[in-house]
């Protein structure tokens, strides 16, 4: 009887900005600006990454992975995001949220693996020089990307489908920029204990576990660098994994910052997302793709020498 009288929901409203109009035309250029730069920065990654002879290696090959992922992860919502700024249309349909939320958590949690493998490469050339060419051979650093990417699907599948699979009746505006599956959850009218629980298992997967496999690679690899007897000999050991261990603490500490802290509640005790809560977001979900380039080009010579040797390779092509 309950649910013959239920209006079943066919679109959400996206909230975004539109309760601080003032800070709309302002986000749109920054965000605009932000996704150029992740655009042209990964892409450039990936392009020298596949031009270059020099950098046909593991780390380059899980760069390359790693700029794509950027680029695949922003441009899930970014279009979105910004075509709500100058259009009046906010909403987006049941199964485009859908999809939304399963790219989303694909590439999260594909990033999450990702970076581990990045921390096990950087362990094997520093604490197993010798055995590296051996240990990171192209039948091992191959399907250990493609897993990364498995990994996140498969895991993106089974949240999305049981989050999916819930009756939405009654409200549907969404209280954030994107189909985020927490804000999404909380307008289904059915009990969502199973995807709670599904949720807190993958987090112990696709979370704890890479940050604590990171943690006792670098433990290893910090501990090798500090038994080199020269100050030169330890500086450039740790200039081979200082960009990645760059990348995986902003990556992590956004994240932790963003779960971690604890959330205002208004008179009557419900959960009250603020505008802060919001950049926050934005920032985790824009500004790292975005320093994800920057930081592995400026840091790493071999990345810039290759830039140079495709743009000299261009110039004189131009001049013949």
């Amino acid at each position: 009887m309950g649910k013959t009288n239920q209006s079943f929901v066919t679109e959400f409203v996206l909230l975004g900005l539109s309760d601080y109009p003032e800070l709309e035309a302002i986000y749109f250029v920054l965000v605009l600006c932000m996704y150029l730069v992740i655009l042209l920065g990964n892409g450039v990654i990936i392009i020298v990454s596949i031009c270059d002879s020099h950098l046909h290696t593991p780390m380059y090959f899980f760069l390359c992975n790693l700029s794509f992922l950027d680029i695949c992860y922003t441009s899930s919502s970014i279009p979105l995001f910004l075509s709500s700024f100058v259009t009046s249309k906010k909403t987006i349909s049941f199964p485009g949220c859908g999809v939304q939320m399963f790219l989303s958590f694909a590439m999260g949690a594909t990033e999450c693996v990702l970076l581990s493998m990045m921390a096990f490469d950087r362990y094997a050339a520093i604490c197993n020089p010798l055995r590296y060419p051996i240990i990171m051979s192209k039948t091992s650093y191959v399907p250990m990307a493609a897993g990364s990417w498995c990994a996140g699907a498969i895991n993106s599948v089974l949240q999305t489908s049981l989050a999916m699979r819930l009756p939405f009746c009654g409200d549907n505006v969404i209280n954030h920029f994107t189909c985020e599956i927490l804000a999404v959850l909380k307008l289904a009218c059915a009990d969502i204990s199973v995807n709670v629980i599904s949720m807190v298992v993958a987090n112990i997967i696709f979370l704890v576990v890479p940050v604590l496999f990171i943690f006792v690679s670098y433990v290893f690899i910090l501990s090798t660098i500090l038994r080199i007897p020269s100050a030169e000999g330890r500086r450039k050991a740790f200039s081979t994994c200082s960009a990645h261990l760059t990348v995986v603490i902003i990556f992590y500490g956004t994240i932790l910052f963003m779960y971690a802290k604890p959330k205002a509640k208004d008179s009557s005790g419900v959960d009250k997302v603020q505008v802060t809560d919001k950049i926050i977001s934005l920032f985790y979900g824009v500004v790292t793709p975005m320093l994800n380039p920057l930081i592995y080009s400026l840091r790493n010579k071999d990345v810039k020498a290759a830039v140079k040797n495709i743009l000299c390779q261009k110039r004189s092509f131009e001049d013949m």
